[in-house]
């Protein structure tokens, strides 16, 4: 079984570490970090870090895993976002999957306050700038108060140039009724099996209530983790692996 994590913005493969070590020491193998363009890894020649290339990058890293059967993913964040992309257009090389944000795609969705910031002309760019002004220091501080782990925190601050380079446009083109569609989309599909991870303290998912609905729609098990937050990865690693590997699990079963 091969499990692949992605993640979104602005983050690095680093949010994963704790939960990663976690899953190792419960047996858990063969455990792939898939780092999109931009966000902790190299940007491409030509790239225009567009929600559509970012789903078209996913479906060919999951084909290169794919030669070991279809693939365990968990998606964070934008990563989610790219995996219910991957759902829509191979969902054929997906066993299972595990996203939280999955109110992002709710019919009923209104991006939340920075994400209408960015997509804003000429105020998303200031806003950018503002990013790349701010000290190495500064950045770890504020995502670390946002809940983010130190050594994650770090990464990003050191890989900030990269991300800011893909922000605005990867917003831009997930404006509504993008995403919406998408869960439209997904609501209509036959799909693998899937977890709705659903953190209570996520300022960034819309209303309580919209993640349990939306899986109800997907035909996915819903897990509220009640008082986590936004990176529930780094604050609640030892409840996420067990709640991953129940799920897990419960497909062999």
């Amino acid at each position: 079984m091969t499990i692949a994590f992605v993640h979104g913005n602005p983050e690095t493969d680093a949010i994963w570490d704790d939960l990663v070590e976690e899953l190792a020491g419960s047996g858990a193998a063969d455990m792939v970090l898939l780092e999109p363009p931009g966000f902790g890894a190299p940007i491409p020649e030509g790239w225009g870090a567009t929600r559509e290339e970012y789903r078209d990058w996913l479906v060919d890293q999951i084909i290169r895993l794919n030669p070991r059967g279809p693939v365990d993913v968990v998606g964070h964040d934008w990563g989610a976002g790219h995996v219910f992309g991957l759902l829509q257009a191979r969902p054929d090389l997906v066993r299972s999957w595990a996203c939280d944000c999955i109110g992002l795609i709710h019919p009923d969705y209104v991006w939340h306050d920075m994400a209408q910031l960015w997509q804003t002309p000429e105020i998303g760019e200031e806003i950018v700038l503002g990013m790349r002004a701010a000290s190495r220091e500064e950045t770890i501080a504020m995502m670390t108060a946002a809940g983010m782990g130190p050594v994650a925190a770090a990464d990003v601050a050191d890989s900030l140039d990269g991300i800011a380079d893909c922000i605005l446009p990867l917003y831009r083109s997930g404006a509504q009724p993008a995403v919406s569609d998408l869960g439209l989309a997904l609501s209509s599909m036959d799909l693998p099996p899937g977890l709705a991870i659903d953190p209570s303290e996520d300022p960034y998912v819309g209303p309580a209530g919209r993640a349990a609905e939306m899986a109800l729609r997907l035909g996915a098990h819903h897990v509220p983790l009640n008082g986590a937050g936004h990176w529930w990865m780094c604050e609640r690693p030892a409840e996420a692996a067990v709640v991953l590997a129940e799920f897990w699990a419960s497909l062999d079963a």
